[in-house]
């Protein structure tokens, strides 16, 4: 769906200078499998990847912050140039502060996108809190936008072109794939 931003958002989303992405339930379905032997299994959607590498592209930095710890994770951060990557944080809030600190990044310059109870402080703290149709009811109570992709299923590319045509770098973007 072509991101159409009201004033509003435009007003709040333009200074946005780093995205923060939980991990399971968003860039992911949430569902955790298992092989035999134990080793986990993700699976990340390429519409997200493509788009997290567009708002990259456009001058956006990106993070991670997840609760667990996956190799995948890495792998897949690694894959995408994201720029940081904070695993087994079950304290978002308290991980998210660490990252302005380390950074220079401040609360009025970041978005953050979480689905759950553990998200919900960096979802209050950051300048846009973002959660997708499938989050925790309360998480969507307090969020700022909610997507209409479902997290694993495009809502972080949507996030990402939400963000560029709020900051006028979308239409730009895809100029190079016409």
């Amino acid at each position: 769906m072509r991101p159409n931003p009201t004033e509003d958002q435009i007003t709040l989303i333009k200074p946005i200078k780093l995205l923060v992405m939980d991990v399971d339930g968003i860039l992911t379905e949430g569902n955790l499998s298992f092989l035999a032997d134990g080793s986990e299994i993700k699976s990340f959607n390429i519409l997200d990847g493509l788009g997290i590498k567009l708002l990259m592209d456009s001058g956006v930095k990106t993070a991670i912050i997840t609760g667990r710890q996956s190799n995948q994770v890495i792998q897949r951060a690694e894959s995408l140039g994201i720029n940081y990557i904070q695993q087994g944080r079950e304290d978002k809030l308290t991980a998210l502060q660490e990252l302005w600190n380390n950074t220079g990044f401040t609360s009025s310059n970041t978005a953050y996108i979480g689905d759950d109870l553990p998200d919900l402080s960096a979802i209050k703290a950051a300048q846009l809190g973002v959660t997708v149709p499938n989050g925790h009811w309360l998480v969507k109570e307090i969020a700022d936008h909610i997507t209409s992709q479902s997290g694993g299923r495009g809502a972080v590319r949507e996030l990402c072109e939400l963000i560029m045509a709020c900051q006028g770098t979308l239409q730009g973007a895809l100029e190079r794939f016409k």
